[in-house]
């Protein structure tokens, strides 16, 4: 018989608005982490500290932002208008309480409307606001959410301007570290998005002259083919160029805020710069020839913005405000003249850039045929595909967990029967995905994407990802290679990384590809078991355990039990990510691990590459 479940008065709740934020603190940050990722939640808390400082410069107050983080604890000092003092409580901890209700006080702000402060508040074990105004000040002290506290207002010589200092929540926020990695690109694009802004981050200084053509010289690993095109307007601003490379990279933004999923602004502004520069040449180009090779940068401005998602990654708007016009008809007008008129007047850039797509136009007729029977080959395989373990998310209409959370969605590439049998008996089938390599891949370095459709496994592959046409269509949020720790393992990872830099270098720029890491040893006695990741904690877990605990040495995925398996890629997996930075030198660092230098890499690879083996136990 079942159990009745009452449902009476005591059943129904209200929570006080710290406990609805701390209860699901994921609906207004997003994931949490430990700082390892750049969009672990304490980046977001940062983030809404200093989007409130941005919109105070962007209204044309202040023009420096100091920034310490120590400790875990962080400090952010404005010099704008600051909080009007006697609402300094209130815009700190009450929620839908801000000033950017009021659209003249804030047209066109970046911060969450009355939320954001208010979700750091929550989420801190310790916050301290204190806001200067005409030589007086009002300060608060908050410890998880409570006032500890509240001051009278006082006398000041301190500029005006804001304060906000807060130590993230250790109780919500495990074991989490701030990263430089993470922390100054976020700053760098506060000050190419505020040109003459200057931003001091623990006594290290980002200031940008020229805007968004700082940042695409800041972030682009291909030599430009002609020199950065830079259009400024209302409201608007663009940076184009070419690179001898495959993909499209953007960089989008909305009132300073880096739309990383794009969004109707960034959609508009692929169709429109494709429309342009075909009616200029007033050649009958494919889109995809014109935008081959393309990076770009585009912010603009938009009163209320509308988000797809509470961490506004994605712009939802149709509309540039109220009484203006379509984002499409905006970004197309501005196109549509500013472009028009730059091709113009800089003959030598209209050539360049006519030579370019010519080129991409000129290879895509060449592989044609061979690209038709491999779409073909793929769709007829991809019913019946072998290699690929896929994920019930793709094939079923019922999310498991209720939505359709392509976030937590990722497919690893393994190679070996064995290896791909314990990653699928151990996955969870509902997000995570298998794809099985046969062997070692092509070396694709210094091939055409001729080669993609050739290959039967990396047009699998790029099946599998649907990532043909962009990353648009991405089936999994995380591509993760899981080979062994051993040298064949890392000559796999290397191949993999050069077929993705070769051809898909998008998907590594965007943040989606890492190699998992698993255990090379486990240490345990009758009490406890302990999974080493290096030498170091082989040595430290054998101090722990002592006496004579039983050592295993893994020297493969495939001697992982399934059962065992599934700790090293459930909640708590352990994935480094694969990224790309100007200073890589991506074009040099491939030439020398994958091109034909065979004597000089072998040296390399014998001086500077310790063999596993030689670890005594």
């Amino acid at each position: 018989m079942e159990q009745q479940v009452t449902y009476g008065e005591e059943n129904i709740k209200t929570l006080e608005w710290w406990e609805q934020l701390r209860l699901r603190p994921g609906m207004y940050i997003g994931k949490l982490g430990d700082g390892s990722y750049a969009d672990d939640g304490i980046y977001v808390l940062l983030k809404e500290v200093l989007d409130n400082a941005m919109d105070e410069y962007m209204m044309g107050y202040g023009k420096s932002v100091d920034i310490t983080i120590a400790d875990g604890e962080v400090t952010v000092r404005d010099f704008g208008r600051g909080i009007p003092l006697g609402k300094v409580v209130d815009a700190s901890s009450k929620m839908n309480t801000g000033g950017k209700y009021d659209s003249k006080a804030f047209k066109k702000s970046v911060g969450m409307n009355g939320v954001g402060i208010k979700a750091v508040n929550a989420l801190s074990s310790n916050m301290f606001v204190e806001s200067y105004r005409d030589g007086q000040a009002k300060s608060v002290e908050y410890s998880r959410a409570k006032i500890i506290d509240n001051p009278a207002q006082t006398t000041t010589k301190e500029l005006n301007g804001t304060l906000v200092r807060f130590t993230p929540d250790d109780e919500i926020f495990k074991g989490y570290h701030f990263e430089d990695q993470y922390v100054e690109p976020l700053l760098k694009n506060y000050v190419f998005l505020n040109a003459g802004l200057t931003i001091s981050y623990n006594g290290k200084k980002f200031f940008s002259k020229n805007g968004l053509e700082d940042l695409l010289n800041e972030n682009m690993t291909s030599e430009a083919l002609y020199p950065i095109i830079h259009l400024q307007g209302d409201d608007i601003e663009i940076a184009i160029t070419h690179a001898s490379q495959y993909g499209e990279e953007y960089y989008s933004f909305v009132n300073g805020q880096y739309t990383t999923q794009g969004g109707t602004h960034l959609t508009a502004f692929k169709e429109a710069i494709a429309r342009v520069i075909k009616e200029y040449y007033n050649k009958n180009f494919e889109y995809s020839d014109i935008r081959m090779g393309i990076t770009a940068a585009i912010s603009i401005k938009v009163e209320e913005p509308v988000f797809e998602s509470q961490t506004k990654t994605k712009l939802g708007s149709k509309d540039i405000g109220p009484e203006g016009p379509s984002v499409t008809k905006f970004i197309s007008d501005f196109l549509k003249k500013e472009l028009d008129n730059y091709l113009h007047r800089t003959p030598e850039t209209s050539d360049l850039l006519l030579k370019k797509i010519t080129e991409s136009e000129r290879e895509r007729k060449a592989i044609a045929g061979v690209t038709k029977l491999a779409k073909e080959r793929a769709k007829k395989s991809n019913l019946h595909n072998k290699k690929l373990r896929d994920c019930r998310l793709h094939f079923t209409d019922a999310d498991p967990k209720g939505e359709k959370n392509l976030d937590e969605t990722c497919i690893f590439i393994t190679e070996g029967d064995s290896a791909s049998g314990s990653i699928t008996q151990s996955r969870d089938p509902n997000y995570q995905a298998v794809f099985s390599l046969r062997g070692k891949p092509l070396n694709s370095f210094g091939l055409t994407k001729k080669i993609v459709y050739e290959n039967e496994e990396f047009n699998l592959l790029q099946a599998a990802l649907n990532i043909e046409d962009g990353l648009e269509g991405l089936r999994y949020n995380k591509v993760i290679f899981a080979t062994d720790a051993d040298v064949d393992g890392m000559h796999i990872r290397l191949l993999l990384m050069t077929f993705f830099l070769q051809f898909f270098p998008e998907l590594i720029r965007s943040n989606h590809v890492y190699i998992l890491q698993t255990p090379l040893f486990r240490i345990r006695n009758k009490k406890e078991t302990i999974y080493c990741y290096s030498e170091e904690e082989r040595l430290a877990a054998m101090e722990k355990l002592k006496p004579n605990p039983e050592i295993t040495r893994f020297k493969g995925l495939g001697e992982i039990s399934p059962p065992e398996f599934r700790n090293f890629i459930g909640k708590d997996i352990r994935l480094d990510p694969i990224s790309m930075k100007k200073s890589d030198a991506i074009k040099e660092m491939l030439e020398f691990y994958m091109g034909k230098n065979t004597m000089e890499r072998q040296g390399f690879i014998i001086n500077n590459l310790q063999v596993e083996e030689d670890v005594e136990l």
